[in-house]
């Protein structure tokens, strides 16, 4: 392992589908990598350094469907980042016995400082090691109840990904094919939003409905600690586009004096409670401009800006690039992609005809 790489450890059990083992394994693999290979025919220096760690360390396993795999490391190994791709249980199984060394290993790597990412059923080890009392969490619709069942977890079960914990150091991504979403976002998060997108034209992966990719900045800036600015933040996430008096809204939500509202604000978040609310409001357009056809000027409504005018100066200040430009430049692939779909629709219904 290159000293100069950012180490994940890729946890593998029994009950894992070598679909989502190996899937999250080569995107990793091939960030940095394999764009500029096919781009500049040379191959570029990869930054993450992908294994898959076992408690049966480089022994011979068997995993789901009866394939046998070979694992890289033990559970000693502590990345940098831990993954959980899945756990493929019945909702109900009782798991703190089944995977004991497995818990053990999420809980030293979260001591130890490491990033913990799941997908799909993934997060139940999560919620088994401790580390999701008081926090949001998701996990696939099929695991939400018990997901739930734990103390102090708060499941929202209609969203492709949350991030949370101190540091923004758990992540979660729900759904069977959610280790695509997930990633593509800790590429972005990890590596660069750019090269994320990269990936997501040479795997042709299209990220879920939450849009979790435009986020990756914006999560990186929440913090937790602070109960009363956490309790802003989580309040301000779901009316920031429709209070006209965002900033104000807040204060009053927090308890606190004006002057000890933003300094506190600023300390735990790194932004001004303006800039905070501006930078959720510009992520919502961002993730809009990806996947809608609303015109620019209704896009700015919807999040919050009655002003297009301020709002395309606002966007391009912060983000680098014209809202237009910004839905040229990331649109793209949806629309390619939807355009291929609806091609091979109408191919498979010619076909058919033909057979009738």
């Amino acid at each position: 392992m290159s000293d100069d790489k950012l180490s994940i450890g890729l946890l593998a059990v029994p009950e894992v589908a070598a679909s989502s083992l190996y899937g999250m394994y080569d995107v990793f693999a091939a960030a940095g990598r394999d764009w500029a290979y096919l781009m500049e025919g040379k191959p570029g220096n990869p930054p993450l350094d992908p294994r898959v760690v076992s408690r049966s360390g480089a022994c011979a396993m068997t995993i789901t469907n009866g394939i046998s795999i070979v694992p890289d490391l033990g559970l000693d190994h502590i990345p940098e980042v831990a993954c959980i791709p899945e756990i493929t249980l019945p909702p109900d199984t009782a798991l703190s016995e089944r995977f004991a060394p497995e818990i053990d290993w999420v809980r030293r790597c979260h001591a130890a400082g490491s990033l913990i990412a799941t997908a799909c059923s993934g997060a139940l080890l999560l919620a088994e090691a401790g580390l999701l009392r008081g926090e949001i969490a998701t996990t696939h619709w099929a695991y939400c109840d018990a997901l739930a069942r734990y103390p102090g977890v708060r499941v929202h079960q209609h969203q492709a990904l949350v991030v949370g914990g101190v540091g923004n150091r758990l992540i979660m991504a729900g759904g069977g094919t959610s280790w695509e979403d997930l990633s593509l976002y800790l590429v972005a998060r990890l590596v660069s939003v750019e090269e994320a997108m990269h990936l997501a034209k040479l795997f042709l992966i299209d990220w879920h409905d939450t849009g979790q990719l435009p986020y990756a900045v914006l999560s990186q800036s929440r913090q937790t600690e602070d109960a009363a600015i956490g309790q802003c933040q989580a309040w301000i996430a779901q009316h920031y586009d429709s209070e006209r008096t965002p900033v104000t809204a807040m204060m009053r939500r927090s308890g606190l004096s004006e002057r000890t509202f933003h300094r506190r604000f600023k300390q735990v978040t790194g932004l001004t409670p303006m800039d905070y609310v501006h930078t959720l409001r510009l992520e919502e357009a961002k993730h809009l401009l990806e996947r809608d056809t609303l015109s620019v000027e209704a896009i700015a409504e919807e999040v919050g800006y009655e002003d297009c005018a301020f709002f395309g100066r606002l966007f391009r200040r912060k983000v680098g690039l014209t809202p237009k430009q910004y839905r040229r430049r990331f649109g793209s692939l949806r629309v390619l992609l939807t355009e291929a779909s609806s091609l091979s629709r109408s191919d498979m219904s010619t076909e058919s005809s033909r057979h009738l």
